[in-house]
């Protein structure tokens, strides 16, 4: 490969090398193995002392794109990101919480999404209640980002909605119909988030669920908080909470058995209930997608944004800014990002409405991805072998940060964050009705019964992962 420099560019020489080196070895132009120039002759074909190249190379090694060798250089390693993902602090899969959990009640029905316990609340034996809390992560920090540089406070709606959607599209999987009570709890840093930013927060969240009751999903505000925070968060953070009562006979209690079909619903496109293209974005991996898209840019300019106790070479690392246009898209990086968790609560109502009880099970695939159906049902291999393509932000994703496609399926949703299970002869029906409200679904794949419970992977590429 052959390092080119752009004096015009606005993005540190070191920065360009390592840009440039990774997206080789992501596009498959270096292989593992390969040895790279050594740090001398980089400095001097261009033109650069050997330091600049070396803090580079040392950024690359860390990331664990190449490794070092006593006096032979750097060579491709065979890279994988988990250490990566883990070293910023957050779990894909969470297991450690998983595990914690699950020493608990597992509620009225253990293998349902949400816990659901007895009817505390009024006492009905045939009733129960689920009370559920969820927010928008991470992404937050992005709109705050965004905020700084345009001063626009109303992209902060869209997180209001975020935090919101997290928690209803969870609750959609237990088959919830009746009437949700919602209150949010807005933690933030008042030096730098002023009064405009939760104006935009609360705006947000009643036109969302206006917009949801007008399409016969009975949510509602219940109040909230707002706390001054600056001692815990140098931003803001945004959560949710809802609670609702429900009939047990209409639980959907995701007993996923073999034989189903694997409906996915589209994480893309604009359902008729949204008023922009949605770039598949939720509320999960968020950690990664700024810190592997985003330039040391932000790291320089704003330090409230990210954990100092991160290694450096892990903050803001990327090489796009939010105004840039997003590779093979319509969108700007930072719309992409932002883009508004999709909510499929219209389409899992109306499914619930005709398939009844054929609608055998639902998994929202937020914190582990396209492995989290692996948390329901026993002795099941979930064939995922028609997957929809890699829409344009996650592709993005996976150059800038080199992430492995067996990682990418982990963190990220890849083209659909919903997913429902049926019979054979239901699933022309899911797919009309999924499609009718303007969200492209199709069989992603089936169940099987299996010696025990795992996840067999298909890449639209062809490449195949177990789990």
């Amino acid at each position: 490969m052959r390092i080119r420099l752009n004096s015009d560019s606005s993005t540190p020489v070191f920065q360009q090398i390592i840009d440039q080196i990774h997206f080789a070895i992501t596009a498959g132009e270096l292989d593992i193995g390969d040895k790279l120039p050594s740090i001398r002759s980089i400095a001097r074909e261009l033109s650069l002392a050997p330091n600049t190249v070396a803090k580079a190379l040392r950024q690359l090694e860390f990331r664990g794109l190449i490794e070092a060798h006593d006096r032979s250089g750097y060579t491709v390693s065979d890279y994988t990101s988990e250490s990566r993902y883990q070293t910023r602090g957050v779990s894909a899969d969470k297991k450690e919480v998983h595990d914690a959990v699950d020493r608990l009640s597992s509620g009225l029905f253990p293998s349902a999404f949400c816990k659901i316990t007895e009817d505390f609340l009024s006492g009905d034996p045939n009733k129960c209640n689920i009370i559920h809390a969820d927010g928008a992560g991470t992404k937050s920090i992005v709109a705050y980002l965004w905020y700084q540089e345009t001063g626009d406070a109303d992209i902060f709606q869209g997180i209001a909605q975020d935090s919101i959607v997290m928690n209803l599209d969870d609750l959609l999987c237990v088959g919830v119909n009746g009437r949700i009570l919602l209150s949010n709890t807005i933690n933030r840093n008042a030096l730098n988030c002023p009064g405009e930013i939760v104006s935009a927060l609360i705006d947000g969240t009643e036109m969302f669920l206006s917009k949801m009751r007008d399409q016969g999903v009975y949510i509602y505000s219940g109040g909230g908080e707002t706390a001054d925070v600056g001692d815990l968060t140098g931003t803001i953070a945004v959560d949710s909470c809802a609670v609702t009562v429900m009939n047990k006979s209409d639980v959907i209690a995701n007993d996923i058995s073999g034989e189903l079909a694997i409906i996915g619903l589209s994480s893309t496109g604009q359902a008729n209930y949204e008023t922009c293209d949605n770039s598949g974005m939720g509320s999960n991996g968020l950690t990664s997608a700024r810190h592997d898209l985003l330039s040391n840019h932000y790291a320089q300019n704003y330090p409230e944004t990210f954990d100092p106790n991160v290694d450096e070479n892990l903050i803001y690392c990327g090489p796009y800014r939010l105004q840039d246009p997003l590779p093979n898209s319509n969108m700007l990086v930072g719309e992409a990002i932002l883009s508004p968790t999709r909510t499929y609560a219209p389409v899992i109502y109306k499914l619930r409405q005709e398939l009844g009880d054929q609608l055998k099970g639902v998994v929202h695939c937020s914190g582990g991805a396209q492995t989290k159906c692996m948390r329901f049902g026993k002795n099941i291999r979930f064939v995922k072998d028609n997957l929809f393509p890699t829409p344009p932000l996650f592709r993005t994703i996976q150059a800038a940060s080199g992430t492995p496609d067996k990682e990418m399926y982990k963190v990220f949703n890849m083209g659909h964050r919903m997913e429902v299970f049926v019979m054979d002869c239901q699933v022309d029906s899911a797919i009309d009705i999924a499609r009718s409200f303007g969200v492209d679904a199709q069989q992603v794949g089936y169940t099987e019964p299996y010696y025990k419970t795992s996840v067999s992977l298909t890449t639209p590429s062809g490449q195949h992962f177990s789990y």
